[in-house]
């Protein structure tokens, strides 16, 4: 018979929270395999549990990923984690998932600590629709590209997602789009210097003076927009820009982002109405 694959969530931060089920999982398993040796190794012995570890990262997902599958077609079973929170949620695990299926071997969750769930159970989102989008890229043109996606997913869903204690405040800054509208900073979640922070993107990253630790960050959807009017045209809208931006009080793209609040558009919606010839 055909081993299994136990997908194990670990805790984010404080090891109290890890199950008694993936306690025993971990010590039934022939191998886990560990996004840091290291860092579970420590979480193994914290347990007592002498299971042998091998490490499984993104650089040898895929390689690594073949032994494994090979391991579970003899009969053994493997246990998958990450340094923290559930395999495949922005940590690797889904290309073995994906091998394992192929194969036709069974995968099962042993389900726990998820950064993202526990960011939003304690958000009080008035809504539960949200959408997790991961780490935002690195590369510019990707980071552009990512954005513009969040502010048009913003208008009809909370966002959630992760970024890194040296890239924060830049991601803060490219927040631009939300003026005012206070977001949700968590900062080591479960940990003993867990910190929630609360207020506007520019607010906040004038407040992080040496961040540390990762972050988990939730925007709530915008506002509804009330007494909404008709979707304006395109002459309409290039006039309202030009009247707004005359003074030269406001940018086009604030112009663009006021009167997306005013018709319940994003601002990119607004630019791409404006770019359509007049009738």
């Amino acid at each position: 018979m055909a081993g299994t694959l136990f997908v194990v969530a670990t805790p984010i931060g404080h090891l109290e929270d890890i199950s008694a089920r993936a306690l025993r999982v971990l010590r039934e398993v022939s191998v886990v395999a560990a996004e840091d040796t290291r860092r579970t190794g420590q979480l193994l012995r914290h347990f007592g549990i002498p299971t042998r570890l091998i490490s499984f990262h993104e650089h040898n997902e895929r390689s690594r990923g073949s032994q494994l599958v090979d391991q579970l077609a003899r009969g053994e079973s493997v246990a998958v984690v990450s340094d923290a929170g559930t395999p495949g949620i922005s940590d690797p695990g889904s290309e073995l998932v994906r091998l394992v299926r192929a194969r036709g071997l069974r995968v099962e969750a042993i389900p726990g600590p998820s950064a993202v769930a526990a960011a939003v159970s304690v958000a009080g989102l008035e809504s539960g629709d949200f959408a997790f989008l991961g780490f935002p890229p690195v590369r510019s043109k990707d980071r552009i590209c990512w954005f513009e996606r969040a502010e048009r997913l913003h208008q009809d869903v909370a966002l959630v997602f992760f970024e890194a204690p040296h890239r924060i405040r830049r991601t803060l800054e490219e927040l631009a789009f939300l003026d005012d509208q206070s977001i949700i900073l968590f900062r080591e979640l479960t940990k003993l210097h867990e910190e929630t922070l609360t207020g506007p993107p520019a607010v906040l990253a004038a407040s992080l003076e040496a961040p540390r630790g990762e972050f988990t960050i939730i925007v709530p959807r915008a506002e509804a927009v009330h007494n909404q009017q008709l979707a304006p045209t395109a002459s309409e809208i290039t006039a309202l820009i030009g009247q707004i931006t005359e003074s030269g009080a406001l940018t086009k793209r604030a112009a663009a982002r006021q009167l997306g609040r005013k018709f319940g558009m994003s601002t990119r919606q607004v630019y791409e109405l404006a770019r359509k010839p007049s009738a």
